[in-house]
C-alpha cells in the first residue's frame, strides 16, 4: 500500500531522508521511531503529498507522490501532531465545513459526520466549540476530521503527543478500532511500549536512514544480541562471577548489591553476546557442575524501548 524507493530529501547541506526505502502493505499497523530529527515527519508530509522529494519515489496504493497527488489525496488521512484550532466554530460545523471540502452533501454529510463523532466517541461534544475542547479531545476530533471520507491509509504523526494517560489510552484504543477496520496506518511516536501493543511492524530511523524495518517480535530478537542476565548463587559470589566470566560468549560480568533480595544478596550481572553461539541457557549448567547452588536466574527483559536505545545512538542531523 505504501512504498518508497531511495527516497531523498535535502535542505541544502541538510539530508532530512536518506535514500529511504519502506515497504507497508495493506491492513498493516506500522509503528515509525526515531529520535527528534531523524526524519519521521519528513516521510509523513512528504506521503501526505505536503513535500516534494529532492529523489527518489514514493508511492501510495501504486500512485506517485508528486505526479499523482489528486488521486493520492482521497485515499490517505493526514493527522498532524497538533491540530490547529477553528475559533468561533462548534464541533459539527467544524466537521461539516471538511466534509463539503470532500463533496459530501445533503443527508450523507449529516450521517458521516454522526458516524466519525459516535466512532471518536465525541457526540455528546457536539455543539461544543472547538477551542473548548481538551488537547485529548481535539487529537480525537482531528482523527474524525480524517475519517470523514473513509481513507485507506491514515498518517499519524505523533497523535499521542502531549496527552494525558487518560487520553493517551482513549486514542490507543481508538486506534486499534480502526485497525480492526482494515485501515493501513503509518503512526510515529515516542510512547514505544504502546507502539508495540498497537503496531504489527515497526521501522527504525535515525539521521534520516532506515536502521531496522520488520515485525516487533523480529525487532527485539535482533536487539537480544548482547543481552543481560541476573544470577545469583547461595555463596562464594565472587568465585562464581570468575567461573562465568570464562564461559564461552561471556563478554563482562560484575557483582552488584541487589536490597531487594535481603540479607545483604547480591547478583551477578553477566553480559553476553549470543552471536558468538553462546545461550544464556547454559549458565545454570554451568555453575552446577561446579558445585555452586542458584537463588536466583532471570533474563534482562527486552521491550521495544530497549531495543530502540540498543539500536540508534541517539544522533540526528
Amino acid at each position: 500500500m505504501i512504498e518508497t524507493v531511495n527516497l531523498t530529501k535535502r535542505y541544502a547541506d541538510l539530508v532530512a531522508l536518506d535514500n529511504l526505502n519502506l515497504t507497508i502493505n495493506e491492513g498493516d499497523c506500522f509503528g515509525f521511531i526515531g529520535p527528534n530529527g531523524a526524519g519521521k515527519t519528513t516521510t509523513i508530509k512528504i506521503l501526505a503529498t505536503l513535500l516534494k522529494p529532492s529523489s527518489g519515489q514514493a508511492q501510495i496504493g501504486g500512485l506517485t507522490v508528486g505526479y499523482q497527488n489528486r488521486q493520492i489525496r482521497p485515499l490517505i488521512g493526514y493527522v498532524p501532531d497538533f491540530m490547529g484550532a477553528y475559533e468561533d466554530m462548534v464541533v459539527t460545523e467544524y466537521l461539516e465545513f471538511f466534509a463539503a471540502a470532500y463533496n459530501i452533501h445533503g443527508q450523507q454529510r449529516k450521517k458521516v459526520v454522526q458516524d466519525v463523532l459516535e466512532l471518536t466517541d465525541l457526540s455528546y461534544k457536539a455543539a461544543a466549540e472547538v477551542t473548548s475542547l481538551s488537547r485529548g479531545m481535539q487529537q480525537r476530533l482531528s482523527i474524525a476530521r480524517v475519517l470523514l471520507h473513509d481513507p485507506k491509509v491514515l498518517l499519524m504523526d505523533e497523535p499521542a503527543s502531549g496527552l494525558d494517560p487518560r487520553a493517551r489510552i482513549e486514542i490507543r484504543e481508538l486506534l486499534k478500532e480502526l485497525k480492526r477496520m482494515g485501515k493501513t496506518i503509518l503512526i510515529s511516536s515516542h510512547i514505544l511500549h504502546e507502539l508495540a501493543e498497537l503496531c504489527n511492524v515497526v521501522g527504525i530511523i535515525e539521521r534520516g536512514q532506515l536502521l531496522f524495518s520488520g515485525t516487533v517480535d523480529e525487532i527485539l530478537r535482533k536487539a537480544r544480541v548482547g543481552h543481560v542476565v541476573q544470577v545469583g548463587v547461595m555463596e562464594r559470589t565472587e568465585q562464581a562471577a570468575e567461573v562465568l566470566a570464562r564461559a564461552p560468549g561471556v563478554e563482562k560480568v560484575g557483582v552488584v548489591d541487589d536490597p531487594s533480595l535481603g540479607n545483604g544478596g547480591r547478583i551477578i550481572h553477566v553480559s553476553i553476546d549470543e552471536s558468538k553461539g553462546a545461550s544464556a541457557s547454559d549458565l545454570p549448567n554451568i555453575l552446577i557442575n561446579q558445585g555452586y547452588r542458584l537463588t536466583h536466574f532471570q533474563e534482562e527483559a527486552v521491550n521495544l524501548e530497549t531495543a530502540f536505545m540498543r539500536l540508534t545512538k541517539g544522533l540526528v542531523q
